[in-house]
């Protein structure tokens, strides 16, 4: 960060990679919806929420974990090479339990949950899995070594291979389901081959790496992840699940609405990385009151943003859903998704305030409270399915976003600080990935 700019170093070209992961998450459901129709393309579209709730889920905290880890190494004059090796035998472990319990499940979750080419589906989000465990890894060493565009290209490279596929497949007019799975679960591979080139992943040698070096707040990070990455991606995979005979030729549209909905929230991750630092640095230097004062005013623009996402989405959602995406939903659909979208997007900017507090265990709680409440407002929200889960995650992302703020107001009083390690976990804690 320079006396010229207040954004820190390397937020361009992480921003950059950033909006062009989203944008090409809309334009992958776009093709793909209108190329093979959104009955035959919602095996996909239920392949990419699975995927997106699974992997970052499971490796971002490894991902957070090794970026902490190899930035106090980097301060220390110290190469990371030995607590690579150590983030990567955690990340084996990970993927080899969740790949196992999915090919012993291959069958239930083939019928129950993709229905049409349920096998290949689940082999598709099998690879992902697979492939977005050194993914999350380079990620974290590009963090942490301070390689930003490596980081940005992981980002962005992943986006855009994957829309040129489907383009490619939707000219040459392929119609089976497999090809765009494999674009879901192989789009990470392009980028990872590049960073690589480029000598973005190499460490030098440095000391050994205890156990204790890379997992001091990995169970906290780990349950808070998969809890935030349950809750965001929680819709269209409950009302996938839910739906009945009459529904389930809704579900895809449904999916376009939430996905519609997430654009303020995508705009929001796009632009973090130039404000929690700035927050932090207030922290670290004992300048509570300022960064109080500066928390509220990034809140005031969250909260704005949230409003003015849901009164859009209110006033043309419909419209803009039937010319992007081709489909319909009723305006207060929209306005649901937008709303809980809101809820969500105020709820993590508190929840990475925390992490740079080191408030880990609060941020675990309150995701995994949003989570409880998602569950109830579905469950007590009616006969109508959608209707049910758009209840559930305005009552979850409210929960979790009133949890958060009572938990940073009691974590002030203590008067915190905190320093690089927990910043970068708090700048890398995007559960959103590639969903957009």
């Amino acid at each position: 960060m320079s006396a010229k700019t207040p954004f820190p170093s390397g937020t361009l070209p992480v921003a950059i990679g950033l909006v062009l992961n989203g944008i090409s998450a809309y334009a992958f459901f776009v093709i793909g919806g209108k190329h093979l129709g959104d009955t035959q393309f919602k095996p996909v579209n239920a392949l990419w929420f699975a995927t997106f709730a699974l992997a970052p889920g499971f490796f971002l905290p490894l991902e957070q974990e090794l970026g902490r880890a190899l930035s106090h190494r980097v301060a220390l004059g110290q190469g990371g090479r030995p607590l690579v090796r150590r983030v990567v035998q955690l990340g084996a472990v990970l993927a080899a339990i969740v790949a196992i319990l999915l090919i012993v499940l291959i069958g239930p979750i083939g019928d129950h949950y993709f229905e049409s080419d349920g096998a290949t589906m689940v082999l598709c989000l099998l690879l992902a899995f697979v492939v977005y465990a050194p993914t999350h890894l380079a990620r974290g060493i590009c963090s942490g070594t301070g390689r930003f565009v490596g980081y940005g290209l992981l980002m962005g490279l992943e986006g855009v291979l994957r829309v040129a596929g489907a383009a490619v497949l939707a000219l040459a007019g392929v119609h089976a389901l497999g090809p765009f799975g494999l674009l879901v679960a192989l789009a990470p591979l392009l980028g990872l081959v590049i960073v690589w080139r480029r000598n973005d992943l190499a460490t030098d040698d440095g000391p050994p790496a205890a156990w204790s070096e890379v997992t001091p707040n990995l169970g906290w990070l780990l349950a808070g992840s998969v809890f935030a990455a349950m809750l965001v991606n929680a819709g269209p995979i409950t009302a996938n699940l839910l739906a009945n005979v009459t529904e389930r030729d809704r579900v895809s549209e449904f999916g376009y609405g939430v996905l519609l909905g997430r654009i303020p929230l995508f705009l929001f991750q796009a632009v973090q990385a130039a404000l929690l630092p700035r927050l932090a640095r207030l922290a670290a230097e004992g300048l509570i009151d300022e960064f109080k004062a500066g928390f509220r005013k990034l809140l005031v623009v969250v909260a704005s943003v949230a409003i003015i996402g849901t009164l859009g989405a209110l006033a043309v959602g419909p419209p803009i859903l039937k010319r992007v995406f081709d489909a319909e939903l009723d305006r207060q659909t929209l306005t649901m998704l937008a709303l809980g979208s809101g809820c969500y997007m105020l709820a993590l900017a508190v929840a990475q305030a925390l992490i740079a507090l080191h408030g880990h265990a609060r941020v675990a709680l309150g995701w995994t409270v949003g989570v409880v409440g998602f569950v109830a407002g579905t469950a007590l929200g009616g006969p109508d399915t959608f209707r049910r889960v758009e209840i559930g995650l305005v009552v979850g992302s409210a929960a979790a976003m009133a949890t958060f703020l009572a938990s940073l107001r009691a974590k002030l009083a203590t008067h915190p600080t905190a320093d690089a390690g927990s910043i970068l976990q708090a700048l890398s804690g995007h559960p959103l990935d590639g969903s957009a």
